[in-house]
């Protein structure tokens, strides 16, 4: 019998284990008897073929190896991903950064710079970007360092540090401006690592669903590299992708999940993706409990109410430690609402940036 314990949260595009849990390799290949019980599905989806769409060459390669992905939505997300050149102290050369930008920046409006989970990527957003854009938000979809579309030739580093290095030229160079800053799961700890850096970037936090107070990678920054490295290839394999996709999700069909398995493992092709999964895992992780209650902006809190994978009552700790913060629950709702619940999580964000634009106006 193997067990297996992984950093991050369990979701369909960051599939590990959750911090201190363990998983039974033969329950996972064996999950298929439970899913039946599963049998709502979580929102609509158009089913195309991906020859239907032009995707950048890099993405292609990536497509090329992977089974054939009906979900429209990630298709249509991945025809925008472009990736951009930022400089930092990480590489020789500017590093070629995988997003999803605006149509058109609104100088007036406040940017939403939507980031990801533990070994995700920005088509974790594939839902609940198009909404927001719609409702007239400046949204940005971007992959953090070492994982997504990134292109991670030549970077020294991928850890905490690096991650937010990079995240800050990334914004100083494209963004400019105090943006709301967005994190799900694990991408809630980069979230208040960034905003206790960096404040002046940042206006606003909305945390979903936060992966925030685990004592970062725990035991396995202590692994030797060649049992990291294994690990980090359970990571990438089809039934624990799958089995992620299946536990971090309230309700949902067996052909949704097999494809949004394949989704989340999409950016997992990338040459330098296990280098970078090694080298966070080893480097310690996000450690960032002892500093949430520096955060001085007004913070969201969402929270699903049938996340298994981190516990509802972590909502309202973070509601205590956080100086002006709200919480708000969603029912029928696993791990990730922005998958599940789109339109809900859409109008929460745009909800809360209205007010912020009201309260300015009534303060001028």
């Amino acid at each position: 019998m193997i067990s297996v314990s992984a950093v991050g949260t369990l979701v369909p595009s960051e599939p590990a284990c959750v911090y201190r849990s363990r998983i039974n390799l033969h329950g996972i290949i064996n999950f298929h008897k439970k899913i039946q019980l599963r049998s709502r599905v979580v929102c609509a989806v158009e089913i195309k073929n991906a020859e239907d769409f032009k995707f950048p060459s890099f993405l292609s390669s990536y497509l090329s190896r992977e089974a054939p992905i009906k979900d429209s939505a990630a298709l249509k997300m991945a025809t925008r991903i472009q990736r951009l050149p930022v400089e930092t102290d990480l590489s020789e050369r500017p590093i070629m950064s995988s997003c999803v930008m605006p149509l058109r920046q609104n100088m007036e409006a406040t940017p939403v710079v939507l980031l990801h989970g533990f070994d995700s990527s920005c088509l974790e957003w594939r839902y609940t970007y198009p909404l927001l854009e719609a409702g007239g938000m400046e949204p940005w979809a971007v992959d953090l360092l070492g994982w997504g579309f990134n292109n991670g030739e030549g970077v020294k580093s991928y850890n905490v540090a690096a991650k937010r290095e990079h995240l800050y030229k990334f914004w100083r160079r494209y963004i400019k401006r105090p943006m709301a800053l967005v994190g799900p799961s694990l991408g809630a700890a980069a979230t208040i690592d960034f905003a206790v850096c960096y404040p002046e970037a940042v206006s606003r936090l909305v945390l979903i669903d936060g992966n925030v107070y685990a004592e970062g990678t725990g035991n396995m920054a202590k692994f030797p590299k060649s049992l990291a490295y294994f690990g980090v290839s359970l990571l990438k394999s089809v039934p624990l992708r799958t089995w992620a996709t299946f536990l971090a999700l309230s309700k949902m069909s067996r052909s949704r999940i097999n494809d949004m398995a394949r989704v989340g493992r999409l950016h997992c092709h990338s040459p330098h993706w296990a280098d970078a999964t090694v080298d966070f895992m080893l480097s310690g992780g996000y450690n960032i409990a002892a500093r949430i209650k520096e955060i001085d902006k007004k913070t969201l809190v969402i929270w699903g109410e049938e996340d298994e994978i981190v516990s509802m009552k972590y909502a309202k700790r973070l509601q205590e430690d956080l100086k002006e913060s709200k919480v708000q629950y969603i029912s029928e709702c696993g791990h990730i609402p922005h998958v599940e619940k789109p339109e809900i999580i859409a109008n929460m964000i745009i909800d809360f940036l209205n007010d912020e634009h009201a309260e300015e106006s009534t303060s001028e």
